[in-house]
């Protein structure tokens, strides 16, 4: 799997399939949560789409290391990030409020919650996800937990980054090896002690490997490192491995290796995203073909976050409409109608907020920065009197 170390690269070369791929996670987590909504035959593959989500962590980690540059300050880096992820999530959250929260103490429907604003004001701050409490876990948009996740690990990458730097090559594989060990760790000891503190880790805490993962690959393959797998053997590996534990998860009884494999599903999952981020980068560093740069598929990649933040609510403010459909084929027409609309709304939601807002945001941090350099500069020149 893996080659011969090369001179280093420049972490300033574009990614796009990188984007593309990013889509469809996206989509895997639309099609978990299309099951509550029009189930369709494979059920038991599609529960696992939420596996979408380790893959939005790891390729977070590899993406931001990968784009890291040593002149970006800390409080640079940190209003960056909070420019790229916060507004479309606050209007996302605004979205979301009267399709999962009612005045009503008893709502009709059972993904509605009470209106009590003591907990929604967590999903403002993006801290409900350091609650392992489902009512707070899932408050506001219940698909924005992950960005307490995000919030936790940008604060942490500016200080893991200059951990890895010096590390170069083998210490960077060294490195994504540790992390691999304590995934495996955590997860042995929480299927052997499941009653103690462990188990009840935050999840910004729990999932932070996964995101460590990626940068770590990152940070080898920006000195040199190559991984020698295609990315086709990547999918399929991943496909197959996603089928095989579907359908043994609904098996009456299994073996004791298969039950071991269903416990770690996740950080198997983990690894596999990684490996496969990396055979898709390494393609386009050598300039190899690649559907997932096309036009529509980087457009879709970068409609992405939108996406998922705001897809949930689409399923659910029609689900409250017309109730649970009858599982079936006949599902894929609701599936394409919800598609349709989710897409229309992250679009609007890309382009009417986040990309212009964060773009101001930035020109604004630019600007204020520049002009604090050029009043150094001018108290530099200024002569120095005494009297």
């Amino acid at each position: 799997m893996v080659s011969a170390a090369v001179p280093p690269v420049s972490g300033t070369r574009r990614l796009d399939s990188l984007t593309g791929l990013r889509w469809w996670a996206a989509f895997a987590v639309f099609g978990h949560h299309m099951l509550n909504f029009a189930p369709l035959p494979g059920a038991a593959v599609l529960t696992l789409g939420h596996y979408g989500v380790a893959f939005f962590f790891v390729l977070s980690g590899f993406v931001l290391t990968w784009s890291a540059r040593a002149t970006t300050t800390m409080p640079t880096f940190w209003w960056r990030r909070f420019s790229r992820i916060y507004p479309a999530s606050f209007v996302a959250l605004l979205l979301a409020i009267p399709v999962f929260y009612s005045f009503d103490p008893d709502p009709a429907q059972w993904w509605v919650k009470p209106f009590v604003p003591g907990i929604l004001i967590l999903s403002v701050f993006l801290v409900q996800g350091w609650s392992r409490d489902p009512v707070i876990l899932f408050s506001g948009n219940p698909a924005a937990w992950t960005l307490t996740c995000e919030a936790f690990f940008y604060a942490l990458h500016p200080f893991i980054n200059k951990v890895l730097l010096p590390l170069r090559l083998r210490g960077s594989l060294l490195a994504a090896g540790v992390v691999v060990a304590i995934m495996f760790a955590y997860r042995a000891s929480v299927m052997i002690w499941p009653g103690t503190w462990l188990a009840t880790l935050p999840l910004p805490v729990s999932r932070l490997p996964e995101f460590v993962l990626g940068m770590c690959l990152a940070s080898a393959m920006l000195a040199g490192w190559r991984v020698r797998i295609k990315p086709l053997y990547c999918y399929l590996a991943g496909g197959a491995f996603l089928v095989w534990i579907g359908y043994s998860a609904i098996r009456e009884t299994v073996d004791p290796v298969t039950r071991f494999f269903l416990s770690s599903s996740n950080e198997w999952i983990v690894i596999i995203c990684a490996i496969t981020i990396a055979a898709v980068a390494r393609r386009d560093l050598v300039g190899g073909f690649s559907l997932l740069r096309s036009k529509v598929l980087v457009a879709l990649g970068d409609w992405s976050y939108a996406f998922y933040l705001v897809h949930a609510t689409v399923i659910y403010a029609l689900l409250a409409v017309v109730g649970r459909q009858p599982a079936g084929w006949s599902a894929l027409a609701w599936t394409a109608l919800l598609l349709v609309l989710s897409l229309a709304a992250a679009a609007a939601l890309h382009y009417a907020v986040e990309r212009p807002l964060e773009r101001r945001m930035r020109r604004w941090w630019d600007a204020r920065a520049e002009r604090r350099r050029a009043r150094a500069a001018i108290t530099e020149r200024e002569p120095v009197t005494t009297g």
